[in-house]
C-alpha cells in the first residue's frame, strides 16, 4: 500500500510540476511523510528527486553554464551539508508541545514545525508574482548558493531561491534550465551523502523498492503532464495544489498523536 500510495503521488505531483509553480520535492515530500518519520521521508524524496534530475542532467547538461555551477554550485554544495546537518539535529530534538485533542494526546515535534512553516513561506513565495520575477546582479551568486543549498539541505526548498539568483546570470534559456538542473543534482547528491550517514547511523531502513517505483512513477508523470499541458486550466492547477499544501503544512505543525 504504501508503495502504491507514494508511486501515484510522484507520478501526479510529477505532472504538476509543469504547470503548477511547485518542485517535485515539494509536493510529494508530504505524502511519503504520511508513512515515515520525517527525516527519513525528505530523504527518500531526495532521491527521487535525484534520479529525476539525473534524467535531465543527460539531456541538457551539456548546455549548462560553467562558470555558475562554480560560483553557484560550490557555495550551494557546502550550505546543503550544513542544511542537512540542522535537518540531523532537529529531528533528535524532543517534542516542543503535548496538547489533548479530541480525547487523544498530540506531540509536536520541531522537525514537522519547521518543515511546515518552510512548506507555508515556500508556497508564499511561490504564488507571488513579485518574487518569481525578483532577480539578483550575478555578483550576488556565491550567496545565492548558500541560501539555495541551505535551504535544500533542510527540506529540500532550492529552487525558488536558485531561479531568483539565475535570473540575472546572463544565461539564455537553455543554459538557465540545464544550469538548473545541474545545481539540483549537485545540492541533491551533497545532502543525500549526508542523510544517507545519518539514516545508517540510526538504522532507519529506506524503502528502496518504493524510491524506485517512484522515480519511475515521476517520469511516467512528466511525461503525462506534457500531454495533458494543452488541457488544463493553469490557476485552477495552481489554486488546487496551493490549498493542498497549506493543508499538510498545517497538520505538520498541528502534531501527532
Amino acid at each position: 500500500m504504501e508503495i502504491l500510495m507514494v508511486s501515484m503521488a510522484a507520478l501526479v505531483a510529477s505532472a504538476l510540476t509543469l504547470f503548477s509553480g511547485f518542485g517535485l520535492g515539494t509536493l510529494l515530500m508530504p505524502v511519503v511523510a504520511l508513512f515515515f518519520p520525517m527525516e527519513v521521508a525528505i530523504a527518500m524524496t531526495a532521491m527521487v528527486h535525484l534520479s529525476n534530475n539525473l534524467f535531465k542532467a543527460a539531456l541538457l547538461g551539456k548546455q549548462a553554464n560553467p562558470s555558475v555551477l562554480w560560483r553557484f554550485g560550490v557555495p550551494a554544495v557546502v550550505a546543503a551539508f550544513l542544511g542537512a546537518l540542522v535537518l540531523g539535529w532537529l529531528s533528535a530534538v524532543p517534542p516542543i508541545l503535548t496538547y489533548v485533542a479530541f480525547g487523544s494526546h498530540v506531540q509536536v515535534s520541531p522537525l514537522k514545525l519547521v518543515v511546515g512553516l518552510l512548506i507555508l513561506v515556500f508556497v508564499a513565495l511561490e504564488l507571488s508574482p513579485r518574487f518569481s520575477t525578483l532577480a539578483l546582479d550575478k555578483r550576488y551568486l556565491p550567496f545565492g548558493g548558500a541560501v539555495s543549498g541551505f535551504f535544500g539541505g533542510l527540506s529540500g526548498h532550492q529552487g525558488a531561491f536558485r531561479s531568483m539568483f539565475l535570473l540575472k546570470a546572463g544565461l539564455d534559456k537553455q543554459a538557465f534550465v540545464a544550469t538548473g538542473v545541474m545545481l539540483a543534482v549537485m545540492v541533491d547528491m551533497a545532502r543525500l551523502l549526508l542523510y544517507g550517514w545519518d539514516l545508517a547511523g540510526q538504522h532507519r531502513a529506506v524503502e528502496w523498492p518504493l524510491v524506485a517505483s517512484a522515480s519511475v512513477a515521476a517520469f511516467a508523470g512528466a511525461y503525462c503532464g506534457a500531454r495533458l499541458l494543452k488541457k488544463v486550466t493553469l490557476r485552477s492547477v495552481q489554486a488546487v495544489v496551493t490549498v493542498l499544501l497549506v493543508v499538510v503544512a498545517l497538520g505538520l505543525m498541528a502534531g501527532e498523536l
